[in-house]
């Protein structure tokens, strides 16, 4: 008789793949939100629970076992806007690479457009521009949005009278998600010139993958934080051709 037990084939690897692939999806719809802390929450109770299995305590068990049974309903209710959210937007993922390349190159256009603009007016402003990583959680701190990116609108939007000039505005492919968002500021040392802007659009380069464009009310500046750094845009076609390179998604390269 054949032992198939440890046969391993193309399928066997093709499911393994496709697993690992569908695990590394679900982590970045979660990373940078309350479920990321919840999943942590959940591996430390399911080592408590497996310690507490083979030491044989039989309250702990049932207690842990209690808390697994009735923890799933209650994280659906508690975070019921996180999941709403990745539903949401893995329902309007868009197929077609050419139809992604040229809605990206009119929202960089925009978003060049805007930032210089908003500069050579001396308003202050922060846009995150979502990549891999969602910024879902982001969205949540401020105020929902589903508009185009139109410089008319985010210029207006970071003007001095407006409620939503001091938080952040969020964007996902080449649509206005969020504004008035709250970032995460870095810890980081940095320059004394540098404002909360500019530690907020930092902080929040360190904790994602999002290209955050950040304009300077008092030197009328604009900058570029990516993966930790800053980086100043001396035109708007150098910043355009900054988000084209690195404001694409990953897999979209």
């Amino acid at each position: 008789m054949t032992n198939t037990f440890f046969s391993f084939g193309w399928r066997d690897l093709f499911e393994i793949a496709l697993v690992a692939f569908i695990f590394y999806r679900g982590l970045l719809l979660i990373s940078g939100t309350r479920a990321l802390q919840m999943l942590a929450g959940i591996l430390v109770l399911s080592v408590a629970y497996a310690t507490a299995w083979l030491l044989k305590l039989t309250m702990l068990t049932w207690l842990l076992g209690l808390a697994f049974t009735y923890g799933v309903f209650a994280a659906v209710v508690v975070f019921q806007p996180e999941l709403r959210a990745a539903l949401a937007n893995l329902g309007r993922r868009r197929m077609g690479w050419l139809t992604r390349r040229e809605e990206g190159t009119e929202a960089a256009s925009a978003l060049a457009d805007t930032a210089f603009r908003l500069a050579r007016r001396s308003f202050g402003a922060i846009i995150a521009v979502e990549r891999d990583v969602s910024l879902s959680g982001l969205v949540a701190s401020g105020t929902p949005m589903d508009a185009a990116v139109q410089p008319e609108l985010l210029t207006a939007m970071f003007a001095p009278a407006s409620p939503l000039h001091d938080g952040a505005a969020v964007v996902r492919d080449d649509r206005l998600i969020g504004a008035g968002c709250i970032l995460p500021l870095s810890s980081a040392s940095l320059d004394k010139q540098l404002g909360t802007r500019h530690r907020a659009a930092i902080g929040l380069s360190e904790e994602s993958d999002a290209v955050v464009i950040v304009v300077s009310e008092e030197r009328e500046v604009v900058s570029v934080a990516w993966n930790g750094t800053l980086r100043r845009m001396m035109s708007e076609r150098e910043l355009r051709t900054f988000l084209l390179a690195r404001g694409r998604r990953s897999g979209e390269a």
